[in-house]
């Protein structure tokens, strides 16, 4: 019987499993791929937009010659404190249920990636999944075709080629600008009136000057109706249909999270954004004893917590289980 699982080694479950060692509770994390695999899954030359102070964990300082630190640090960072800490992780293993007892304790069912299954007993648990592996579909037809990607790694692939990014976040623009480099034709499609206000502000100038050169044609207040091997259909405000010629389409529209492990034990989701019912200073849900950490208490608004938030909550589960632990020694 474990004190506290923690299912998710992104840096929030991380922060997590260590503020709840400090305090003397007995820990396991359960993660379903490698550590911190949403920062894996990042671009590979991504920089981020905060510093390296605030993506600290541990009280571990994050060496960087960088003020805003890349997505390699980031890897090598992390690793070094789950190693520093000495952390018990369970890689490769998938959580696909959490199953709440009688005498409010949980049993969390894993199956490993060798198909056997698993089953953990905690007193605690802590939910602390990602985002990545759910990308927000478009939802037309061709979407589906092998020249779609929901994630952009580097820009060598599409040396030369056609190439349409959908939206206008920052992960659109870094893209943009990326593959400017490698000689792409880009086509930008946002259905807002202009690219997101967040771009990074050493980004933006430089991104604003390629638009302007024609480098980076973007189409606002647009969305894409088909994508064919050879070809996109865009539709504009005016409800024109444009067709372009197009070899590869990188549909990066953002990304949710997976709610199954909550409803899985009873936790409740609230409202159409389907955010977990929490408390927001102790981050324990509806269902005592089971916690959320990171951007799954954000429901579907997966931009309302970053590292430099998210991290904060271990301490908070932290210190309320500890909390409890002692008012039951007391009773």
């Amino acid at each position: 019987m474990q004190d506290v699982i923690i299912i998710g080694a992104g840096p929030c479950g991380l922060s997590a499993a260590i503020e709840c060692e400090r305090r003397g509770l007995s820990t396991h994390i359960i993660e379903k791929h490698s550590l911190v695999h949403s920062i894996y899954l990042y671009p590979t030359h991504m920089q981020f937009f905060s510093t390296a102070e605030l993506l600290e964990i541990g009280d571990i300082p994050f060496p960087s010659p960088n003020e805003k630190p890349f997505r390699y640090e980031a890897l090598s960072y992390y690793r070094k404190v789950a190693d520093h800490y000495n952390l018990s992780i369970s890689q490769y293993e998938e959580a696909v249920s959490v199953e709440s007892l009688a005498d409010q304790t949980f049993i969390v069912h894993t199956v490993d990636r060798s198909g056997q299954k698993q089953r953990y007993e905690a007193r605690n648990v802590v939910i602390s999944t990602g985002y990545f592996d759910h990308p927000n579909y478009i939802g037309v037809p061709g979407e589906d075709l092998d020249k779609v990607t929901h994630y952009f790694r580097e820009a060598h692939p599409y040396t030369g080629m056609k190439v349409a990014i959908i939206g206008g976040s920052n992960s659109a623009v870094d893209a943009a600008m990326e593959l400017i480099r490698v000689g792409a034709q880009i086509d930008m499609i946002y259905r807002g009136e202009e690219v997101s206000e967040n771009i990074k502000p050493w980004v933006r100038p430089v991104f604003e000057a390629m638009v302007q050169k024609e480098k980076i044609k973007v189409h606002v207040q647009s969305t894409v109706t088909e994508i064919r091997q050879n070809s996109i259909s865009i539709r504009n405000h005016d409800g024109q249909i444009t067709e372009i010629e197009n070899d590869f389409v990188l549909a990066l529209t953002g990304f949710r999270p997976d709610r199954k492990l909550l409803t899985s034990c009873g936790v409740e989701l609230d409202g159409d954004m389907e955010k977990p019912v929490f408390n927001p200073e102790t981050m324990e849900s509806n269902v005592p004893g089971l916690y959320v950490a990171g951007v799954i208490a954000s429901g579907r608004n997966a931009n309302e917590v970053f590292i430099e938030t998210g991290r904060r909550h271990g301490l908070a589960i932290a210190e309320h289980i500890s909390a409890s632990r002692r008012t039951a020694q007391t009773d």
